[in-house]
């Protein structure tokens, strides 16, 4: 009896974390759409998956990807106070860190004649929220900028990106991300700086 009694109670006990889990990945949620959130709101969203987040970038081997960049991203520099509002990379919210060598020079947000050091690591986290309001978990963006000459057709960045689930993705560098960054911003070398109203103070 008394075994079938801790069988119960072990069971209900799974149950019970199962279903607390999954309501804390509710509770991401914000119930409208992303395009509806306040700044506070997307901040709140961000809060609540930032742990998640990065957890799932830490997962599996990363190939081509050096470990190190998607170990040690959070120590950068954030170059935001909250995540940008939906915009490029899918309309998914992002929020964008920089290493030290490029942070000082990124974060004067000049609009013309930028030139990115050499060394230069940036990294975006990324979700989106649906219109009905549920939260999707998205990739960890890389730009690294490379020593003059090693990638003209790209201006010298390399483009890479991490999955939500840890697994290298296969990115179309030159057609889609050195396009679009080259298109939209190439008097400022590429960078698709935060919206202003989320930028960190000069």
């Amino acid at each position: 009896m008394n075994r079938i009694l801790g069988a119960v109670a072990a069971s209900a006990s799974a149950l019970f974390l199962f279903a607390s889990a999954g309501a804390q990945a509710a509770s991401c949620d914000p119930g409208k759409p992303g395009e509806d959130l306040s700044f506070e709101e997307a901040q709140k969203v961000y809060d609540c998956l930032k742990a998640d987040l990065y957890a799932g970038y830490q997962k599996g081997k990363k190939r081509w990807i050096p470990v190190e960049h998607v170990k040690n991203y959070r120590d950068w520099t954030p170059v935001s106070t909250v995540p940008a509002a939906p915009g490029f990379h899918g309309g998914r919210f992002l929020f964008t860190y920089v290493n030290e060598v490029g942070a000082a020079e990124y974060l004067k947000y000049a609009e013309e004649n930028v030139k990115m050091p050499a060394g230069t690591l940036i990294a975006k986290e990324s979700f989106a929220v649906t219109d009905k309001g549920k939260v999707k978990r998205g990739p960890l963006f890389f730009m690294q900028k490379a020593a003059a000459g090693k990638s003209p057709e790209t201006n010298d960045w390399y483009y890479y990106a991490v999955a939500p689930n840890g697994a290298p993705m296969g990115v179309p560098v030159v057609k889609a991300c050195h396009q679009c960054h080259n298109d939209n911003f190439g008097d400022r070398d590429g960078l698709g700086y935060p919206v202003e109203e989320a930028r960190i103070a000069k």
